[in-house]
């Protein structure tokens, strides 16, 4: 007899479902009278959380601290890790892209590229375009007859280039254009 889950005796794991702790339930319930929130204050009216950080109007540790220096992690570049393994299984021999890795769902979500990881061992022959390769797969791929060819991931701008100064500058006016939305342009000689 098999103990397999079938939809009338599936239940939630153990411990991820727990009753609501009822409130204003009468006092021998212990949280009757103020519900657990003690006596008068603002956390005891409702819609009285404060928000993250505050310190009842004294100036907040993050503001009161100095900021120096420069923090290179809006620059960094992360990788979709894939495994060699994972390329195996779901792959006949060819030519491999991070679209086909994408089709396969082998990479989700958004990343810089796609860095192909030694884990596991390949047998087939493939051709990858990818970001990275770490020094073991490269070993394991180019024994296995296949060939690597690095492909730059995204793009980004430099933020004084032409391009970007184009898209955030303002156009000119023009001196036949009103300066003032809704009003008209006087006439050459009135004043």
């Amino acid at each position: 007899m098999s103990s397999s889950i079938r939809l009338h005796n599936s239940k939630p794991r153990p411990g991820s479902r727990h009753r609501v702790k009822r409130l204003g339930c009468g006092e021998s319930s212990g949280h009757g009278k103020t519900s657990g929130k003690g006596h008068k204050g603002q956390k005891a009216r409702s819609g009285g959380s404060l928000r993250l950080g505050f310190e009842g109007g004294q100036m907040p540790l993050i503001r009161r601290i100095p900021k120096r220096g420069f923090n290179n992690a809006a620059f960094k570049i992360t990788y979709a890790p894939v495994n060699l393994a994972d390329i195996e299984l779901h792959f006949e021999p060819g030519v491999i892209d991070e679209k086909g890795l994408r089709e396969k769902r082998l990479v989700n979500g958004n990343w810089d590229g796609v860095k192909i990881l030694g884990g596991g061992e390949i047998t087939k022959k493939f051709s990858l375009k990818v970001s990275a390769v770490s020094a073991s797969a490269r070993e394991k791929l180019e024994k296995a007859g296949g060939t690597i060819e690095l492909v730059a991931g995204k793009v980004y701008p430099a933020r004084n280039s032409a391009k970007v100064i184009a898209k955030t500058s303002k156009p000119a006016r023009s001196k036949d254009r009103p300066s003032t939305p809704g009003k008209k342009a006087s006439a050459p000689g009135k004043a």
